[in-house]
């Protein structure tokens, strides 16, 4: 199995990765077959069902949602997330949809996409099945896809995390574990980011590659740029009000005021706040997963309900470290990917399979991992620093509140964000060496997701998802 940096970060729409990229993937997927396979003109009817912890929390989620605009032909890193909610709502009012974007069918929201809150497909809880249907009423085909975290979709038919990606390419620098990708960079005295760049050169060059990450950094920067501008209240029911805006004015006035005292210095020193940068890491995060929550454009890094983490400690790379430049963001973004893959092919991803320790768990880990390299840390040390930021996310539970990534997603972005910094900064103060691998940690988080009761994992039936009763 061969990953690249691009699959552990793309372009798309929240509020999360699994329950609404996935889904609208796989619906865009099983539409453009019925037409690769000269079934779209038969077709008179299409049908979906959810199952698992996409029927559970579908509706929160906006899987319902997802799947209609797949079904017509819309993708996840170029649909309009501006008017996204007003095709759904127009499909429903008009009685049909556009099946690829161009041929009418008749639809029935109530009828033709079901969740159910209690059947699950065998593989992954995240299963869902299509169905076309002509004018007798007839099965001309039908397929079932499982979304396995981050965006990432399979077949029906395939069998286990093997067929995770059916990319084979041989890669100058193989590695599956982070024992194996340290012995590389010692062997070869390579970074783990010199070792990702040429693994990513078999696919695309240098040049390519730099522009599509600065990219998706760019992305990350609009998001957070839209998320400190967007007043208001968030959608789903709950009443969460935005504070990324308020924050960005305290902030912004903040600095301000520094800039003037800076230029008059006052007679009555008053010292600096020395967690300020602390404050804007916050702020990083919470406007990028308010952004999340509202269906806007982000990042999957690598997920969306772990979508702040990674945008979150980059900023705090540029704003904060001196020397700071596009260099370092992309060793950064290679560095995070590297360790992205390992929990990707030894663990999950996906907070419906081991819980929210495999999304924000892992993404606190890759921030950590990648920040630690652009502060001059060795393979050894970053290699620590995510094992840091990964064994101390242990056992996190997945427990939206009424099924929505707001509660307590978006504080936990926040707060995983400066737990990857602390736990770069830490791991820089000592050697590499360090008792617990990163390849043990990775295995212990898999096998607590194993161990971890099925309430407990995105199904919105356990732990403050039922406690909190009024918010």
């Amino acid at each position: 199995m061969a990953l690249s940096v691009l699959d552990l970060f793309s372009v798309g729409i929240g509020p999360s990765s699994s329950h609404t990229v996935g889904p609208m993937r796989a619906a865009k997927r099983f539409a453009d077959g019925l037409k690769s396979e000269g079934q779209l003109s038969s077709t008179t009817k299409v049908q979906a069902e959810l199952f698992g912890s996409l029927g559970a929390t579908g509706r929160g989620h906006g899987s319902d949602k997802a799947v209609v605009l797949g079904l017509q032909g819309q993708d996840p890193e170029t649909v309009d997330t501006g008017t996204a909610d007003d095709q759904v709502a127009a499909a429903a009012l008009d009685a049909e949809l556009r099946i690829g974007g161009d041929h009418r069918v008749d639809f029935n929201w109530d009828e033709d996409v079901v969740l159910h809150r209690r059947k699950s497909l065998p593989a992954h809880p995240n299963g869902m099945t299509f169905r076309a249907l002509d004018h007798t009423g007839a099965v001309l085909k039908e397929r079932s896809y499982y979304s396995i975290g981050g965006g990432f979709v399979v077949d029906g038919t395939a069998q286990g995390a093997d067929q995770v990606v059916a990319d084979d390419t041989v890669l100058p620098y193989p590695f599956t574990t982070a024992d194996e990708l340290l012995d590389i960079c010692a062997r070869e005295g390579m970074s783990i980011s010199d070792v990702m760049l040429a693994n990513e050169l078999v696919w695309r060059t240098e040049a390519e590659l730099r522009d599509k990450l600065l990219a998706l950094w760019a992305v990350m920067r609009q998001c957070v740029e839209n998320g400190c501008a967007a007043e208001g209240i968030l959608p789903g029911g709950l009443n969460v009000k935005r504070r990324a805006p308020a924050l960005f004015r305290t902030l912004a006035a903040s600095a301000v005021s520094a800039e003037a005292e800076a230029r008059n210095p006052s007679p009555v020193q008053v010292p600096a706040d020395p967690l300020l940068a602390m404050e804007w890491v916050n702020l990083f995060a919470l406007a990028v997963n308010e952004e999340n929550a509202a269906g806007g454009r982000i990042v999957t890094a690598p997920t969306n309900g772990a979508a702040g983490i990674v945008p979150a400690v980059l900023h705090y790379y540029v704003k904060f470290v001196p020397g700071a430049n596009d260099d370092g963001v992309i060793r950064f973004l290679l560095t995070a990917a590297a360790v992205g893959i390992l929990f990707k092919i030894n663990a999950s991803i996906s907070g419906a399979e081991v819980g929210c320790q495999g999304e924000v768990g892992s993404a606190c880990s890759m921030a950590a991992a990648g920040l630690c390299e652009v502060l001059g840390g060795t393979p050894a040390q970053v290699e620590n620093a995510a094992e840091v930021g990964i064994e101390h996310n242990l056992g996190l539970t997945c427990d939206p509140v009424g099924g929505l990534v707001q509660i307590p997603c978006i504080e936990r972005n926040a707060i995983a964000s400066v737990k990857a910094i602390n736990a770069a900064r830490l791991c820089l103060h000592g050697d590499g060496s360090h008792k617990v691998s990163l390849d043990k940690a990775i295995k212990t988080m898999r096998e607590t997701g194993a161990d971890m009761k099925t309430k407990y994992k995105e199904t919105s039936r356990g732990g403050l998802a039922v406690n909190v009763i009024e918010c």
